[in-house]
């Protein structure tokens, strides 16, 4: 997911380029996936030797989000999703586990990065109860994003946003909380805000995301867990609240396996 409003160009080229490193190909490439190239895997591996928890973090993410939707579609009856900052597509993508407990449930993918909208046009598909569709869109631009969900959701009934490791590209924490503040005004009661992001540790994690923003194109910024916390004032966090993702209502094969605590993640209600 590009984020321009600082004027930093993040994403803004229409052509591939294969010769920088690329922050939705190397997460692709610490997931197993194969939508990557050289200059990905390399600052990958450079990333892992730094900070070898990187790909169980990235691992527990994605199991973060899974458990998170089984939970909306299934006992919070969700049946609408818009995800913004989709990534490239790997497995247990949004879409593919809220259909498996709600087939009709409706899924509006958010991002303008023509790397991951190329991937996500052939390869994200629905069910044929429900519906997937795809915004071009940039972060920042909440009225777009909100227009164009309105085609496909229905903003009278509950809605779950998903920011996924997405709001560390914003640099300044106050315009982070002011971009989600806004797409969170415009749900309505009873939808949820989904958020996970890495988490600073003052050590060899910062380390590694310092080599991370010199040599690809998309900089992230760590954030305190006191912080992301602030994403969901005035919002009922669910139990166990602002916790590293994989001790967010863990899976019994997941109890008893080492936790990475660098990202955190939560889930909140709006009243």
């Amino acid at each position: 997911m590009s984020v321009t409003e600082d004027g930093s160009g993040l994403g803004q080229a229409s052509v591939i380029d294969t010769d920088v490193a690329h922050s939705p190909r190397i997460w692709n490439y610490w997931l197993g996936g194969k939508d990557n190239y050289e200059v990905d895997r390399r600052v990958g591996d450079q990333f892992r030797e730094l900070f070898p928890p990187i790909v169980d973090i990235a691992r527990s993410s994605r199991q973060f989000l899974a458990r998170a939707v089984r939970h909306l579609a299934g006992e919070a009856g969700v049946r609408q999703f818009l995800d913004i900052g989709t990534g490239l597509p790997t497995v247990d993508n949004t879409h593919e586990v809220a259909q498996r407990v709600a087939p009709e449930s409706r899924i509006v993918y958010v991002d303008n990065d023509p790397i991951v909208l190329a991937h996500a046009r052939a390869l994200l598909l629905s069910s044929p109860e429900g519906s997937t569709t795809y915004i071009d869109a940039d972060l920042f631009d909440t009225p777009r994003i909100l227009e164009a969900a309105a085609q496909s959701l229905d903003f009278t009934q509950p809605i779950a946003l998903m920011l996924m490791n997405i709001l560390g590209h914003v640099p300044d924490f106050e315009r982070a909380r002011e971009v989600v503040g806004g797409l969170v005004a415009a749900l309505p009661p009873d939808s949820y805000l989904v958020v996970a992001d890495g988490t600073t540790d003052g050590g060899p994690f910062d380390a590694a995301i310092d080599m991370w923003n010199k040599a690809g194109s998309l900089p992230y910024t760590l954030r305190t867990p006191e912080q992301i916390a602030q994403y969901f004032d005035g919002l009922e966090l669910l139990e166990p609240g602002v916790v590293a993702c994989p001790l967010w209502r863990p899976d019994a094969v997941d109890l008893g396996v080492p936790v990475a605590v660098d990202e955190y993640g939560a889930v909140g209600r709006k009243g």
